[in-house]
C-alpha cells in the first residue's frame, strides 16, 4: 500500500470509480474516528466541572465556568495553526500526531481529579491542554476536503464533522456512567466519596479522562496504517496565506462563527446552564441530547445543501436560531416566574438542530466560492488552466475551511463565559442570549448580501 497519493484527482470520473471512492471512504472513516475522540477530549470538562464539587473540590461557580470555557479558547487558537499543517506534513502523518497528543490531557485529568487538593492552576492547565482536541477539527476538515469531488464535498464534510461532533454527545452520555464503576480496577485508582442525602456514593471521576486513552491509541494506529497523504495537496505556508487577502475568507469566518461557534459553545455551556437555571433537573439525563441532535443535523444538512444550495440553507438556519434563542429567554426563570424547563429544553433542541444544519451548509459554501473565484480566471475554457485552477481552489478552500473553523471555535470559550459574566453581573443569562440574537441577525444580513440575493456575484 502506498501511503502517498501522487496523482490524485477526485474530479476524474474514471479514477474515482476505479479506486478513488474506496480510498476516499477509508480515509473518511479514519478521520471520523480520530475527530470523534478529539471532540470527546475537547469537551470533557463540560461534564467534569459539574462533578468536581461532589468529590471535594471547592471551586466557585465562576471558576467552574472558566474550566468549561478554556478548552474552547486554546482549541480555537490551536486551530489557526492546525489549519495549515496538512499541506505541509500530510494528512495521514498529521492525523497520527494530533490524535496521539490527546493522551496528554486525557491521562492528566485522570490523575488530577483524584486529589481534591489539586491546585486550581493545575486544573486550568489541563483545561487548556484539552484544546488539542479542538485544534484537530481544522486539520481534519482540511484533509478530507482533498479526497472528494465537488458534487460530494458537502456530504463528505458533513459526515466527517457531523459524526465527529457526536463525540461531544457520546462523551456527555458515557462519562456519567463510567465514573460510577471501577472501570480500570486498581490500575485506575480508588474511588472518591460523595455524600448525597446522608448516603455515601462512590465515584471514579478519573475515568472521565482514562476512558479515552486506549481508544486514542487504537485510532492513532489505524491512521498510521490505513490513511493516506495526498501528494498534490502539498503547499507551503506562503502558498496558503493568500487566503487572508480574499474577503470571502473573512465573510465566511463570520458566518461559521454563527453556526459552529454556536454549536460548540452551547455544547460546552449547556450542562452548567441547566444546573444554574433549573437546579432540580437531572443534568445528566438531558445535557447530551443537544450535541447529539446538532451533530446528526449536520450530516443531514450536508446532504440537503448538496441538493439545494448552501446559502439558502444557511439563511434559513440563522432565522431559526434567532427565533429559538428569543424563545429560550422567554422560558428561563425570572422574578415571579419559575420558568418552564420543557419549553426551554425544546427550544434549545431546535437551536442545536439549526446550528448543525448551518454548520454543514456554510462548509458546503466554501469550496464552491473558491472554485468559482478560480474558474473565473481561466481564459477560453483552457483545460490545462482549468485543471490547475481547480487544484489551486482545493488548496485554498482547504486552508479556508481550517481557518474559519479556528475562528468559530472561539464560540466554545465566549458562550460559556458570556453566561458566567451575565449571571455574575445581572443574576441571569438573558443579556448573553440577547447578544446572540443580535449576532444572528447580522449573519442573516451578511448571508443575503453576499451569497443568496439575485444580484450576488457568487451565489452558492
Amino acid at each position: 500500500m502506498s501511503y502517498v497519493l501522487q496523482s490524485w484527482d477526485p474530479e476524474n470520473a474514471a479514477q474515482w470509480q476505479r479506486e478513488g471512492r474506496r480510498v476516499a471512504s477509508r480515509n473518511l472513516w479514519g478521520s471520523i474516528a480520530a475527530l470523534f475522540l478529539a471532540f470527546c477530549v475537547w469537551m470533557v470538562w463540560s461534564m467534569v466541572v459539574i462533578n468536581l464539587p461532589k468529590v471535594g473540590f471547592k471551586f466557585s461557580t465562576d471558576q467552574l465556568f472558566w474550566l468549561a470555557a478554556l478548552p474552547g479558547l486554546s482549541g480555537a487558537t490551536l486551530r489557526i495553526f492546525y489549519a495549515f499543517m496538512v499541506p505541509i506534513f500530510g494528512g495521514r502523518r498529521w492525523t497520527v500526531f494530533s490524535t496521539a497528543m490527546l493522551l496528554i490531557p486525557a491521562v492528566g485529568i485522570g490523575y488530577a481529579v483524584q486529589d481534591p487538593t489539586t491546585p486550581y492552576s493545575t486544573m486550568l492547565v489541563l483545561s487548556l491542554l484539552c484544546g488539542f482536541g479542538g485544534g484537530n477539527f481544522a486539520s481534519s476538515m482540511a484533509n478530507i476536503s482533498f479526497f472528494f469531488p465537488k458534487a460530494q464535498k458537502g456530504f463528505a464534510l458533513g459526515m466527517n464533522a457531523g459524526l465527529g461532533n457526536l463525540g461531544v454527545s457520546a462523551m456527555q452520555l458515557v462519562v456519567p456512567f463510567v465514573i460510577t464503576i471501577p472501570l480500570f480496577g486498581g490500575f485506575g485508582g480508588g474511588p472518591q466519596v460523595w455524600w448525597r442525602g446522608g448516603v455515601e456514593t462512590q465515584l471514579w471521576l478519573q475515568n472521565a479522562g482514562f476512558i479515552w486513552a486506549p481508544l486514542i491509541v487504537a485510532s492513532s494506529l489505524f491512521a498510521w496504517f490505513k490513511m493516506n497523504d495526498v501528494g498534490v495537496a502539498k503547499a507551503s505556508l506562503m502558498d496558503q496565506f493568500v487566503i487572508f487577502r480574499q474577503r470571502h475568507t473573512w465573510v465566511m469566518s463570520w458566518l461559521y462563527l454563527g453556526t459552529f461557534g454556536s454549536f460548540i459553545g452551547f455544547s460546552a455551556g449547556f450542562p452548567l446552564l441547566i444546573r444554574t437555571q433549573f437546579p432540580n433537573v437531572n443534568v445528566v439525563a438531558f445535557a447530551f441530547l443537544g450535541p447529539l441532535v446538532g451533530a446528526l443535523a449536520r450530516v443531514g444538512g450536508g446532504w440537503v445543501s448538496d441538493k439545494l444550495c448552501g446559502a439558502c440553507v444557511t439563511l434559513g438556519a440563522f432565522l431559526v436560531m434567532a427565533c429559538a434563542t428569543v424563545g429560550v429567554v422567554i422560558f428561563l426563570p425570572h422574578p415571579g416566574y419559575a420558568g418552564n424547563f420543557w419549553m426551554f429544553f425544546l427550544l434549545f433542541m431546535i437551536l442545536f438542530v439549526a446550528t448543525g444544519v448551518g454548520n454543514a451548509s456554510t462548509f458546503r459554501m466554501v469550496p464552491l466560492i473558491f472554485l468559482a473565484l478560480k474558474e473565473q480566471t481561466v481564459e477560453n475554457g483552457d483545460s490545462a488552466q482549468l485543471q490547475l485552477a481547480r487544484a489551486d481552489a482545493n488548496k485554498e478552500s482547504a486552508a479556508v475551511l481550517g481557518f474559519i473553523s479556528a475562528i468559530a471555535a472561539y464560540g466554545a470559550f465566549f458562550i460559556p463565559m458570556s453566561y458566567g459574566t451575565s449571571i455574575k453581573l445581572t443574576g441571569a443569562p438573558d443579556a448573553a442570549l440577547f447578544s446572540f440574537v443580535l449576532f444572528y441577525l447580522s449573519c442573516i444580513v451578511v448571508t443575503w448580501l453576499f451569497y443568496s440575493r439575485k444580484g450576488a456575484k457568487i451565489r452558492c
